[in-house]
């Protein structure tokens, strides 16, 4: 017996940061809608197993780091040890005080929740399996595909075997390795490897491209090399792993290198962060037409439609914008107001911020140096260190990184903004709004910043593409 729920302006497959954002904007615009969601509770992988819990990890290393150098501060601490299922539980307190504020707010805004897996059954309907294997049908004259992502597995590694994880395991570890390789330096493996860096471990990173944090800044790549060299983490860039032997008790890694050697060394937990996959597979868009690519992306209209009108596509299952959780919510509200009627402007990829929360963190929004030659801009860069401002000495001995500004050198205006160091991750919001309103170089100088902070990077690096910054 299949079960009607009824019918709805709006029906959203998955709950995540994008599926959720979505559902809280329709009500609040008056649509009658519903929610669908495997697990039994809203906030996707960004809440349950992956930015939320690995951020509040990355806070439990930092406070490690800093307390380790408490001496410098004038202050006396014991050497501080991790309390690892004390992590753990402050980890979970965090993603339940979360969850429970989504929960809030989709109850607030008269969102129907439904639990089980969705698919489309029509252009107008969703069928949902439930846990227990009952299904139900609902009719919908607007969907919102919003199925998410899940760690990319390559297929030579044996998953099969608990040392060999990804970042959805390494959540819940109980205990921890003498040493780990991750595999792949993007945001996921770099964080990591700056959490058990700080927990004691002895950490080796791998990365088949030339650069840790291949999709930034070469400059930012650079610094970030450094910083992880002297915090002794071997980093191993132009290297692939060639094969994992799970014979022993360690893992045995064949790696190797663009010149043809190879080398073999031995590690405790390999962890996979090479990427993530599109949850697009059982999803019925073969019954609606809707063609993924080889890769299981869908393909989607600048107000994220699909090639069915009333079907928009949001978040990671579209390969066009980066897999993000803050990519999915903006998306989730351009589909929505699309439906209510209204003009949105569409996500332009050019203005995506990029954050790393690791240790030093590297944040970005816009071109880098070398696209923004490529795209033919005749450009001119100005770089302040953090280490000439005033606050620099005041958080700690260690810190360390730059503001850089990659401007147009005829008009000025600002094409990219990427930084290195503490709070990199929150003072490129300020980056964030200057390339939304096609500020340029002259008009960022002439906005007054208070002292000290280490926002005044940032004016500094303005102030040098117009004759020189201040304190330089």
């Amino acid at each position: 017996m299949v079960e009607k729920i009824g019918k709805f302006d709006v029906v959203v497959i998955g709950a995540g940061p994008g599926g959720y954002v979505a559902a809280i904007r329709a009500g609040q615009l008056g649509l009658k809608t519903a929610i669908v969601e495997k697990d039994p509770k809203p906030g996707g992988t960004c809440l349950h197993r992956g930015c939320i819990p690995t951020k509040a990890l990355l806070e439990t290393a930092h406070l490690i780091d800093f307390a380790n150098e408490g001496a410098y501060f004038g202050v006396k601490i014991p050497s501080a040890e991790l309390d690892l299922p004390g992590a753990m539980k402050f980890k979970q307190g965090v993603i339940d005080k979360n969850t429970k504020g989504v929960e809030f707010l989709l109850k607030k805004n008269k969102v129907e929740r439904v639990h089980g897996t969705g698919r489309l059954d029509g252009p107008n309907q969703v069928r949902v399996v439930t846990p227990d294997g009952a299904e139900k049908v609902i009719d919908a004259a607007n969907i919102v595909l919003a199925t998410g992502s899940v760690p990319a597995k390559p297929g030579f590694l044996d998953f099969g075997d608990p040392r060999i994880i990804t970042s959805d395991e390494v959540l819940s570890i109980e205990k921890l390795p003498k040493h780990i390789t991750i595999l792949g330096a993007g945001a996921v493996g770099t964080e990591f490897a700056s959490i058990f860096r700080s927990f004691g471990c002895e950490v080796m990173l791998v990365e088949m491209m030339d650069r840790l944090l291949p999709v930034e800044d070469h400059e930012c790549s650079a610094e970030l090399l450094r910083a992880y060299k002297k915090r002794k983490i071997e980093c191993r860039v132009a290297t692939k792993l060639e094969k994992a032997d799970t014979g022993g008790s360690r893992l045995k890694l064949t790696l190797g290198s663009e010149s043809g050697g190879s080398e073999k060394v031995e590690t405790d937990i390999l962890l996979c962060a090479v990427g993530r996959r599109p949850v697009t597979s059982g999803l019925g868009l073969e019954k609606v037409g809707i063609q993924p690519d080889k890769a299981g992306f869908v393909a989607v209209n600048s107000d994220q439609s699909t090639s069915r009108s009333n079907i928009y596509a949001i978040g990671d299952i579209v390969g066009a914008t980066p897999l993000l959780a803050h990519v999915a919510s903006a998306e989730g509200i351009v589909a929505i107001e699309r439906i209510a009627g209204m003009s949105p402007p569409p996500i332009r990829a050019d203005r995506i911020p990029g954050a790393t929360y690791c240790h030093p963190e590297v944040a970005s929004v816009g071109l880098t140096e070398n696209a923004a030659r490529e795209a033919g801009h005749a450009v001119k860069v100005s770089k302040f260190p953090l280490s000439a401002l005033g606050k620099s000495g005041i958080l700690g001995k260690t810190v360390s990184g730059f503001f850089k500004i990659v401007a147009d050198e005829k008009y000025g205006e600002i094409l990219g903004i990427h930084i290195v160091g503490p709070h990199a991750t929150d003072l490129i919001c300020e980056g964030c709004a200057v390339l939304g309103l096609e500020g340029t170089a002259e008009d960022l100088a002439h906005i007054v910043h208070p002292h000290p902070t280490l926002g005044e990077g940032m004016l500094e690096a303005a102030h040098g593409l117009l004759g020189g910054a201040i304190h330089m």
